[in-house]
């Protein structure tokens, strides 16, 4: 196998401008999917954190039919005091939650005395909120970090730019209750919320106790209960122990609750789908460079090769040991290219995190994108890059192998 080894190494060097094109094609393609991988995944793993971390937390629990009507924010699809205990016995036990909070979400009016407008608040926890969601005090503008107190409310960016409403301004909230009745709250402007896409990312957020006031609550009841778990990446297995709750039914045999993982919430999960997608796709066309590449590269050399496959053919070199010959010509292509790419791959994807790279996403702005290259990638390219080309020199080591070697020394 030496012999094999130091001849293979001999011919790819004595051919070294054919031999330096074809591993400069390898590895031009793996640098073009390692760093496509690394931005990809990162700015994946990025906007994850940002919708999950800042607004959705990762499950949300709702009453059976919420979901489906969300847009006009039902309070009588509201989880009640007993439906919130059934919850909490799953939540206090399960080993996959880090945390949880509770949210009213309702819809009302908003004035500042001088004009109104409809506005979309949610009501929360502040402790519970930071706990679960810790992204979310980065999205806050014009205020101190703190924990919003008892009538103060932040607005929406949107809002706040069309009504010309600043920090420290007093406003009016009027909203309709269950029943009917309309009901009015003095609130203090503390901060504008930032948007972000998805759902809920252009809301306002206002004490929980302040909308029980305001809702004339005396029972405690929410919308949803939103969870945070420990690993993101079992996020199926969290969600097949909460499973517990959805057979769970009402007096009318029908089911109480709904679980939902923030994938089937959010519309960037497409997005994500996409460059799942995108990335199967430049994985393709890497094979296709690496396979067209080593094919032509030995293809070629059979043929400039005729009299020396003749030769060592006559000379007794089994067919089994021309066939080894002009695979590991191809397995050292691919490994020097892999070798190389992933190399100089990851020293570009170093110096873009170290640099950082600036980019908007929808209305938000201004987010710095910090790449990085996993080890699994590289070694599941490099292994793609390898065996893709010992597969594409199994068709010229045979043609090799197959050559008479009287009409191979006949050749000119």
């Amino acid at each position: 196998m030496k012999n094999i080894i130091k001849i293979a190494f001999r011919n790819l060097k004595r051919s070294s401008r054919r031999t330096l094109l074809t591993a400069a094609l390898i590895t031009i393609g793996v640098i073009f999917v390692l760093v496509y991988s690394a931005l990809s995944s990162s700015f994946k793993a990025y906007m994850v954190g940002e919708i999950t971390d800042s607004m959705m937390g990762h499950i949300q629990i709702h009453k059976k039919g919420y979901i489906a009507s969300v847009d006009n924010l039902p309070l009588d699809k509201n989880l009640k005091k007993k439906q919130i205990d059934k919850v909490l016995e799953v939540l206090d036990n399960n080993p996959y939650v880090e945390s949880y909070t509770f949210r009213i979400k309702l819809g009302g009016m908003f004035s500042n005395y001088v004009s109104s407008t409809n506005i979309r608040l949610n009501a929360i926890d502040p402790q519970k909120e930071r706990k679960t969601l810790p992204l979310f005090e980065k999205r806050i503008q014009e205020s101190e970090p703190h924990l919003l107190k008892q009538g103060e409310m932040l607005i929406p960016e949107l809002l706040a730019k069309g009504m010309g409403v600043k920090k420290g301004d007093t406003s009016v909230l009027v909203v309709n209750n269950q029943q009917g009745s309309v009901n009015g709250l003095n609130l203090k402007v503390v901060g504008i919320v930032a948007p972000i896409s998805g759902p809920g990312g252009r809301d306002g957020y206002f004490h929980i106790e302040d909308a029980k006031k305001i809702l004339r609550i005396t029972e405690p009841e929410v919308s949803e209960i939103v969870v945070r778990i420990k690993d993101v990446s079992k996020l199926q297995e969290a969600m097949k122990s909460m499973q517990s709750l959805t057979t769970i039914k009402n007096q009318k045999g029908k089911p109480v609750f709904e679980i939902h993982a923030w994938t089937k919430l959010s519309p960037f999960y497409n997005i994500v789908k996409m460059l799942d997608l995108m990335d199967i796709s430049i994985k393709i066309i890497l094979i296709s460079i690496v396979l067209i590449s080593i094919l032509n590269v030995m293809i070629m050399s059979v043929y400039e090769r005729i009299k020396e496959i003749g030769t060592i053919a006559a000379m007794g070199t089994p067919p089994s040991t021309i066939v080894k010959l002009f695979l590991t010509e191809g397995f050292m292509l691919g490994v020097f290219g892999a070798i190389v790419g992933s190399i100089i791959s990851f020293t570009i994807v170093q110096v873009i995190d170290t640099i950082g790279i600036s980019f908007a996403f929808g209305r938000q702005s201004d987010l710095v994108l910090h790449p990085s290259l996993q080890g699994s990638d590289i070694i599941a390219v490099s292994i793609i890059v390898i065996v893709i080309a010992l597969i594409a020199s199994i068709s010229p080591a045979f043609k090799a192998a197959k050559l008479n070697p009287v009409d191979a020394l006949r050749q000119n």
